[in-house]
């Protein structure tokens, strides 16, 4: 079967006025625009740390999972398998990578990690494939199977070892970290300026050399990596055919079966690799509970990136980025991003007039009042707010990007081998 023969039946047809793709020259654009945005509300506010070094090292720390479950559910969802049991196969990472990690070292631990969360990736593949059970079924499913097995081999494996118990795991050594010297150093002298944009830019680049671990540096490849396998090969142009019309695919030759097998493993490896990660670099030992909803945020990550490797790291990025901000210095800067949201929402204003859609444009402005009003009357926000911030962020982004979203046609839709012939 050729390569074009499946483009020309797996692509839908383009329509004037389509919306425009995500490329990277946008995604550049958006970043650079972000960051002078960031810049402006750090003088305003004098919330200096909202692009400190720290401030990025800790958000690129916390984006890392969230991204690799969003990549598991980029490849299972291109596939046509919703995945909700992202959530279950990363606490099947978490446990797996913590219990390799502390035995053989954390680079095992990575490994088995991955294994483990494959593994979950693989009954939801039987589950949803083989048997054509609802999607979202088995995923909650899997979710509750992994809580309650992860307890179950925790009472007795780490709760009879030195230094763990029935809910963590004893100590795992860390990956080796590393810091590009000079350039580090020079980086923190700058951002230390507090210079409009310029110490803003070396702030982030600071965050990217410094302590960096080399799993994240695996972990950021895997975005273009996943970009140029679905995208750029006959491979990927299958599987996503798969997700698009699979009844067409299977007529041009296409086992349907064996490439949604193989992105609904793979999903459940990313996602592995994401629980892996917390438990051995962002915490160095596992612990009940650690994931805290990540598979679910990565799936939202996903959803807001448009079923796209680089708007889905950019997702993953801003729910990283609030995190932080909620962990350093907490209140402050959460309160300096009020000022943020409502400048947005003054663009979204400004963006909803020039389409003409003028009720949008009012709920809009009435929000970005209220949002600067708060921001003009208060020295600091509510504790319960600053918790939820990078929540509600992550919903307000959905809510505001829902409109140009385009999911894979035949994503979510039961199929059956053999519907093609």
């Amino acid at each position: 079967m050729s390569t074009s023969t499946v483009s020309a039946t797996s692509a839908a047809p383009k329509k004037g006025g389509g919306r425009r793709k995500l490329t990277l020259p946008w995604i550049l654009l958006m970043i650079a625009g972000g960051l002078a945005l960031v810049s402006v509300v750090r003088l305003i506010s004098g919330a200096n740390d909202l692009t400190s070094v720290g401030q990025v090292s800790g958000a690129l720390q916390l984006a890392v999972p969230i991204a690799l479950a969003g990549l598991g559910g980029l490849w299972a969802e291109r596939a046509g398998v919703v995945n909700i049991g992202l959530e279950g196969m990363m606490i099947l990472g978490t446990w797996f990578g913590a219990w390799a990690g502390y035995q053989w070292g954390p680079w095992t631990g990575v490994l088995v990690g991955i294994i483990g969360g494959a593994i979950g990736g693989l009954l939801h593949a039987v589950i949803t494939v083989t048997f054509n059970v609802n999607h979202i079924v088995s995923g909650v499913a899997i979710n509750i199977l992994a809580v309650g097995f992860t307890q179950y081999l925790s009472n007795f494996t780490f709760d009879k070892t030195p230094g763990g118990s029935s809910k963590q795991s004893p100590r795992i050594d860390p990956i080796t970290e590393i810091t590009i010297p000079g350039l580090s150093d020079w980086m923190a002298t700058l951002q230390g300026k507090h210079w409009f944009l310029i110490s803003d830019a070396a702030g982030v680049v600071g965050g990217l050399v410094t302590n960096l671990s080399l799993l994240t540096v695996v972990a950021v490849l895997l975005v273009p990596a996943t970009w140029w396998v679905l995208w750029r090969t006959a491979f990927g142009l299958r599987l996503r055919s798969c997700g698009e019309n699979p009844i067409a695919a299977e007529s041009l030759g296409v086992n349907v079966y064996k490439y949604k097998y193989i992105a609904v493993i793979v999903s459940g490896a990313m996602a592995g690799l994401g629980g892996a990660f917390l438990a051995i670099v962002s915490t160095g030992i596992y612990q009940e509970g650690q994931t805290g909803g990540r598979g679910y945020i990565g799936l939202a990550a996903m959803i807001f990136g448009n079923w796209m490797p680089g708007g889905m790291a950019l997702g993953s990025g801003l729910f990283g980025f609030t995190y932080s901000l909620r962990l350093r210095g907490g209140a402050e800067n959460v309160h300096a991003m009020l000022l943020l949201l409502a400048i947005l929402l003054v663009l979204v204003v400004v963006w909803q007039l020039y389409k003409k859609k003028h009720v949008q444009a009012a709920i809009a402005a009435v929000c970005a009042a209220g949002l600067f009003l708060w921001y003009a009357l208060t020295d600091q926000v509510p504790s319960q707010f600053v918790d939820a911030a990078p929540y509600l962020t992550t919903l307000l982004v959905l809510a505001l990007s829902a409109q140009r979203l385009r999911m894979p046609k035949a994503d979510g839709m039961p199929y059956r081998k053999g519907q093609g012939k």
